[in-house]
């Protein structure tokens, strides 16, 4: 089955001038018919029209360079696929570590507070004795002198 445009619809759709479109039919690179004093085009020259067939060659030599162009981007995705996940393990690694190295450093922290406590209190009762000792030493000393005085 043919399908058939009017010079003006195959214009439209072919991006043509109708003075090149003209042309092609006398050419004969189109197939077309006048009717009524229309001018009608036979669809699938469009294809003709719009690609010509040396260009379809080369298209043609050019889809083994797009097949390859397009395996080879397909294999550098999954590469980058695969080192983007390498990536995000190698980062999770690397965050535990630093977790568990703060957790240490917290249980340090409170482990030293709490010797830090221990001291102070160590040390409190060290200076309360040492007033008691100062204490008992003036006493002491002071009962000393006074029976050295009284004698």
């Amino acid at each position: 089955m043919q399908t058939w445009l009017t010079l003006e619809e195959f214009c439209k759709l072919s991006g043509k001038s109708k003075s090149e479109v003209i042309k092609a039919c006398r050419d004969k690179s189109l197939r077309c018919k006048k009717s009524d004093g229309v001018i009608y085009i036979e669809i699938e020259s469009l294809a003709n029209a719009i690609v010509p067939v040396e260009e379809l060659e080369v298209i043609e030599q050019s889809s083994d360079v797009a097949e390859r162009t397009i395996g080879m981007l397909l294999t550098l995705h999954e590469k980058v696929l695969m080192s983007k996940d390498e990536t995000i393990d190698a980062l999770k690694e690397e965050n535990d570590f630093l977790k568990n190295s703060i957790y240490s450093i917290q249980e340090v922290y409170e482990d030293s507070q709490e010797t830090i406590k221990r001291l102070q209190k160590q040390l409190e009762i060290c200076q309360q004795e040492l007033e008691f000792c100062r204490k008992k030493y003036k006493l002491m000393w002071g009962k000393v002198l006074k029976k050295s005085e009284e004698e």
